[in-house]
Order: C-alpha cells, then sequence, then structure tokens
C-alpha cells in the first residue's frame, strides 16, 4: 500500500487522524482499544465522526479531555510520558520522534536547547493524543511509501502564548524547509506545528506518485476551522502495489569515507550503527584515497523516518566530518519470516515470491551454524528443492 496526502485544506495533526481512518474506519476500534490501555484513557478520549461541508463528505477526529486552562509542560516532561505508554515500541518511537522534531524547531525559535523547550498549546493533551494517534496509524497501516503535495503557505496572524505569531508560525516555517509550498491566497493557518512534524517525520516524496498503481481508498479528513471558499480538507489516496509484484519502496541511503579510524575502532562503530532504529543495513569497502591511502567507504541504508537519528550517530560513533545522504527509490519483493526446525534447532527462514511466481528461501547462517553447518545447510537446501522454493534465495 502506498498512501499519497492531497492538502487541500492544509495539514494538522487530528486532520491527518480523521483522514487516515475515513480510509480505514476498521481501524478505529482496535486504536481505541490500544490507547484505552495506556495513561492516555484518564486524559482524554477519541472521536470519530462524518462530517460535511456541504461540498465535501468526509471525517473529523475529536480529542475531549479534561479542562485545562494552562497547558505548560517541558519536552523532557512529554518524551518521559511517552516513553512511559503501554504501547508498541514502534508507536512509542514515532510519537517521540514527531516530538522530538517540536522541540528541535522550538528550541531554534527561542534559542534554548530540546530539552528546555516549554510547549504550550501543543503541550495539552488534546495534541499529545493526536500525535500518538497519528503515530499509531502509521504503523498500523505500514505503507511501503508516502508522497505529498506542495503544501499551502497561507497567510495572517495566529494566537499563541507568546501573543500572534505571522502564519506559518516560526517553528512552523523550520519543520516546512526544504518542502514545496503554494501560496493560494487562502488566509488562515494552513500547516499547523504538529501537521508539520508529522510530514517532517514521514519525509514524503513531493507530487504526484510516478508509475502506474491502482486506487483501493480515499478518505477526507476536516480540520476544525472554516476557510474562506475552499474546504478544509486533507485527502489521503491508497494505492494498491506495483502489479508486477514487487512493492515500490523508499529508502535513504548515507554514503561517507573514513582513513583515520582504526579498524578496531571502526568495527565497533559498524555494530552500533547497524543496531539503530530504523537501520536497514550497513556496508563497508576499500577505497583509495588521496596520495594512495588506503580507506573505506561507508553505505547505510535507512528508513526515512530515522534519517535525522542516523546522522547524529554517524557523527558520534566515527572519525567522519561530513555525511552524504539522499532519498531513492527501490522495488521489494514480498517477503515473509518463519521458523524451521533443522538438527533440534530453531533456524529461522525468510521466504519471497519472485514476479514469475517462484519461491525462494533464505536461512539465517548463523542458525544453520548452531544447528550443523554445512550438513544443515544441504538439509534446508533438498528440503526448499522438494517444496518448490528456490535453492539460495
Amino acid at each position: 500500500m502506498y498512501l499519497h496526502l492531497d492538502p487541500l485544506g492544509g495539514i494538522a495533526g487530528d486532520m491527518f487522524a480523521a483522514a487516515l481512518l475515513d480510509a480505514f474506519p476498521e481501524l478505529f476500534a482496535e486504536l481505541e482499544a490500544a490507547l484505552a490501555a495506556t495513561e492516555i484513557v484518564r486524559l482524554a478520549s477519541i472521536h470519530i465522526e462524518p462530517h460535511d461541508d456541504h461540498a465535501l463528505t468526509g471525517s473529523r477526529f475529536e480529542v475531549r479531555t479534561t479542562d485545562e486552562a494552562h497547558p505548560h509542560r517541558l519536552f523532557s516532561e512529554i518524551r518521559t510520558f511517552l516513553d512511559d505508554l503501554a504501547l508498541d515500541s514502534g508507536v512509542r518511537d514515532r510519537s517521540i520522534a514527531i516530538f522530538g522534531l517540536l522541540a528541535e524547531a522550538e528550541g531554534r525559535v527561542h534559542g534554548v536547547a530540546p530539552d528546555a523547550v516549554t510547549f504550550h498549546e501543543v503541550g495539552a493533551w488534546d495534541s499529545i493524543t493526536d500525535v500518538v494517534t497519528a503515530a499509531w496509524l502509521i504503523e498500523a497501516v505500514r505503507p511501503t511509501g508516502w508522497s505529498c503535495d506542495a503544501l499551502p503557505l497561507g497567510s495572517g496572524r495566529v494566537e499563541s502564548a507568546h501573543g500572534p505569531l505571522p502564519v506559518p508560525a516560526p517553528a512552523t516555517a523550520l519543520l516546512l524547509e526544504g518542502f514545496p509550498c503554494v501560496q493560494d491566497g487562502v488566509a488562515g493557518e494552513r500547516v499547523t506545528p504538529t501537521g508539520a512534524a508529522i510530514l517532517r517525520h514521514l519525509a514524503p516524496d513531493f507530487g504526484t506518485p510516478a508509475g502506474t498503481r491502482t486506487l483501493r481508498r480515499s478518505g477526507i479528513g476536516f480540520g476544525s476551522r472554516t476557510l474562506n471558499g475552499i474546504s478544509n480538507v486533507l485527502r489521503v489516496l491508497a494505492f494498491d502495489e506495483s502489479p508486477e509484484g514487487t512493492a515500490a519502496d523508499r529508502v535513504a541511503v548515507c554514503e561517507f569515507e573514513l582513513d583515520d579510524q582504526t579498524p578496531e575502532d571502526l568495527g565497533v562503530a559498524i555494530d552500533r550503527l547497524r543496531g539503530e532504529p530504523g537501520v536497514i543495513d550497513v556496508l563497508q569497502a576499500p577505497v583509495f584515497g588521496k596520495k594512495g591511502r588506503v580507506g573505506v567507504h561507508v553505505r547505510i541504508l535507512v528508513d526515512p523516518s530515522a534519517l535525522e537519528t542516523v546522522l547524529e550517530a554517524c557523527f558520534v560513533e566515527t572519525s567522519t566530518l561530513g555525511v552524504r545522504w539522499q532519498i531513492v527509490r527501490r522495488a521489494v519483493l514480498p517477503r515473509e519470516k518463519r521458523t524451521d526446525e533443522v538438527s533440534g534447532v530453531r533456524v529461522h527462514v525468510k521466504t519471497a515470491r519472485r514476479p514469475d511466481g517462484t519461491i525462494t528461501d533464505k536461512a539465517a547462517m548463523d542458525d544453520l551454524a548452531g544447528a550443523g553447518g554445512g550438513r544443515a545447510a544441504r538439509e534446508m537446501l533438498r528440503r526448499s528443492v522438494e517444496g518448490g522454493g528456490g535453492p539460495d534465495g
């Protein structure tokens, strides 16, 4: 599944949740149950309702909370709260990452470290619940990729705890840096800080998705404001994977060279980088640098949502002074994981389906080594051939 966002009215946390739940209504009961098992249930409740503005029909997402006259919370306090929630680690990590992006932007605006940032409007329980809901939905749908149309800038002023601010708000503008924007002449706050942070976390492609895809679902999420002459909606389009049997995917590629880090130290660094959340693989190869020096080329494949954290880890773990990175597209085969038993040892096997219908298996060599090494490998080969799968995966 590939998702495309059309921010006709703009994007905010509640609009993102409403659009995805309008496209995938079967997820609401599961989302509600997941939040009910956490501390959030004591502070807020979620509601999804049909809505129309006499032009379009869709859904509105609402968070109802206890009365908060002055919600002021440090990012460090919110991070601790999120880290303690009884949710899947992927949801917690995404929630913290989105708030971390907000904290970094607010810190730049006010000249303080992210941990010292005090959130006001975004620190309220409804905004916190919006972010957790967005993170949960991203994890639940797990699309192979995201894209988005140009974002409406809006205009005018927005009220805040610091007084009137220009639109887009300063932190929002920082989060939108590098994203294509359009001025469509419709005033108002079109992209909220939460909406901008979600987009920055998703790192979508911009423009119409390339290639041939089959549109399977669409959803329309309404915002709480009324805009002049235009529906305040975010639309999501859900496409099937490509018909050739491969899925379109995006991956961040980070690359750099080293010639001044010892092999022992670099070995530890590579292992640590490989263990970073969001890292798909780390490769290294010998290269020749200036003056004939033998160096090492390092290439890291990263989930785009984890790019900023992994870039920071590169500078912490290695001696590099610069990292090149780009977002590239790739084709991936559908794959599944299973566990077989060989010589009394559990062996993890990855199964892939090729475009011609052939099924290939690949067993984890570390498991095979514990099950008898070459003998176990030959047994897995025999089973694979007899079962119709390829011999080498």
